[in-house]
């Protein structure tokens, strides 16, 4: 769906739309479900895993004062994530992911299942807070899931 919503932008716009995503703790997961898409190379441009801090601040322009005051789990962190995208690497739909899948890490503030992801379209950006449960792996899949759909939601506006 996500395909051929993207072909339709580039059809009413006459632009090909560039989507780039910027993962965390999902790891590569959201690129692996779009790469498995036929012809989506059209439109993808790639993903950078920036799962340590060092690569969220080097590649990513996340500042270490981001990381000092509001953590590397935070709404702070993924908007610059997905900003990045567009502002550094010429994404018009961008999407980033940074929470903590656990079991271990979290805290009271912070717990186990927190995820925050940024929404970069066409210049604009939102974050979006969910917190999931179950496992490392289901709490993975399940923000995958969610990134994807929020896209998917948020192009059908375009």
């Amino acid at each position: 769906m996500i395909f051929n919503k993207l072909k339709y932008i580039r059809t009413r716009s006459l632009k090909t739309p560039k989507l780039m995503i910027a993962e965390s703790l999902t790891g590569g997961m959201v690129s692996d479900c779009l790469t498995g898409v036929a012809g989506i190379s059209e439109f993808y441009k790639g993903s950078l895993v920036a799962y340590c801090n060092t690569i969220k601040t080097v590649v990513l322009k996340v500042s270490e004062e981001t990381l000092e005051k509001h953590g590397a789990v935070s709404a702070e962190t993924a908007s610059r994530m997905a900003l990045s995208l567009g502002e550094l690497y010429g994404a018009d739909l961008g999407v980033s992911t940074t929470g903590i899948a656990g079991p271990g890490g979290g805290s009271v503030q912070k717990p186990v299942g927190l995820v925050y992801f940024g929404f970069y379209i066409n210049g604009r950006l939102s974050v979006e807070r969910r917190i999931f449960r179950g496992g490392r792996d289901g709490i993975r899949r399940q923000a995958t899931r969610f990134a994807l759909a929020q896209l998917l939601r948020l192009i059908r506006d375009l």
